[in-house]
């Protein structure tokens, strides 16, 4: 990794944060629930950098959101300040996996398409995890089942995959954003 890249990193964390924080502000959907399209720049990330990249910017942008719903909290844990930042850091590893392993960045056809399900699929590992946090840790750690928000997370959580899937694929096949991170991350990889 050199510092082209470390550069990115910084740049789709602060990116991240940025969304995540005007997002929620702007959204609130009810107590300890809001928009978060903070997984923009983790896709980004994650499918021009590779899994470290993905995984290190989503450690990023787990930061604001694990602090607003950790010690800023009426629970005061910093159990999220933890747990949010790996949530969001296996969207991005699991991103830049499926990302090489389907080889979108070497496709001209359909690239756009595939993007899709990419981005849907990204999404599982950190929603497994979420499952895990609110029924499992946070019990263990706080005694406070977050059942009740969980129900309103997830299908929350999935509207925005699907709205950020197709942002993605937009993107994706945007050849003047390509064009740009091309000669941001791409040259740098050699």
């Amino acid at each position: 990794m050199n510092s082209k890249h470390i550069a990115f990193i910084a740049l789709m964390g602060a990116l991240g944060n940025i969304l995540f924080l005007l997002s929620s502000l702007l959204v609130p959907i009810v107590p300890g629930v809001s928009l978060d399209l903070s997984h923009i720049p983790t896709f980004i990330a994650a499918i021009y950098g590779g899994p470290l990249v993905g995984f290190l910017t989503g450690l990023l942008i787990g930061i604001l959101p694990g602090i607003q719903y950790g010690p800023l909290s009426p629970s005061g844990s910093l159990l999220a300040l933890v747990a949010l930042p790996i949530g969001k850091s296996l969207t991005g590893i699991t991103a830049g996996l499926l990302c090489e392993f389907f080889q979108i960045n070497e496709r001209k056809a359909n690239r756009s398409l595939l993007t899709i399900p990419l981005v849907l699929l990204s999404y599982v590992p950190e929603c497994l995890f979420t499952i895990f946090y609110f029924t499992v840790l946070l019990p263990y750690v706080i005694g406070v089942v977050g059942a009740f928000q969980l129900a309103f997370i997830l299908p929350k959580a999935w509207l925005e995959m699907a709205f950020m899937s197709f942002f993605m694929a937009a993107l994706v096949g945007n050849n003047g954003f390509n064009s740009f991170i091309e000669n941001f991350i791409v040259q740098s990889k050699g």
